[in-house]
């Protein structure tokens, strides 16, 4: 049961309901994550502003492995839930991919290098080795995809946290639970 009440789109404050409308046309509804961060119009703005560029960063491959690898790594059923349906049917990713991104790994090595950084982030809360930060230059990312990176990681870690802390009601397909990160 969520911690706080979730409200409905229009009960929701009138400067959140043209985001939760835009999302509505993306996704053909309004998740239950959006609805509780338009609550506070500030949160979901800042959010969605963050969002909003970083969705044109790196390929939507990429991306949505790395929102499964954190969320994984943070134990967030609700995230795992959502970008598993985001990856099944905007992304086009096999099941057999997904459950390998889960665990920050990927058939494509480019890939792989960025997802293992990711959940390096989390893991050391973003005091990787030099190691790790070489192994994804390496593989062929630009200082800028790195930096993408980064933010995407931070983006997911607050989606994690905004459903983990509220035990927002998760409204996309079952899938299995997470391990506790």
């Amino acid at each position: 049961m969520s911690r706080i009440t979730i409200p409905g789109r229009d009960d929701a404050p009138a400067e959140s309901q043209a985001i939760l409308d835009n999302v509505k046309k993306t996704l053909g509804f309004v998740p239950n994550h959006y609805r509780l961060m338009s609550i506070s119009p500030k949160a979901l703005g800042g959010w969605a502003g963050l969002m909003g560029p970083l969705a044109r960063s790196l390929d939507l491959k990429t991306r949505e492995g790395i929102a499964l690898a954190v969320s994984e790594a943070n134990g967030c059923d609700y995230c795992l839930a959502a970008h598993t349906h985001v990856a099944t049917n905007l992304a086009k990713i096999s099941p057999e991919e997904i459950e390998l991104n889960r665990r920050g790994r990927s058939i494509d090595l480019k890939r792989q290098a960025a997802l293992i950084f990711a959940k390096a982030l989390i893991e050391t809360r973003g005091k990787v080795s030099d190691a790790q930060f070489a192994a994804v230059r390496d593989a062929g990312w630009a200082d800028a995809n790195i930096v993408e990176m980064i933010a995407l990681t931070a983006q997911f870690l607050l989606t994690n946290f905004m459903n983990n802390a509220v035990k927002t009601p998760i409204d996309f397909p079952e899938i299995s639970s997470a391990k506790e990160g």
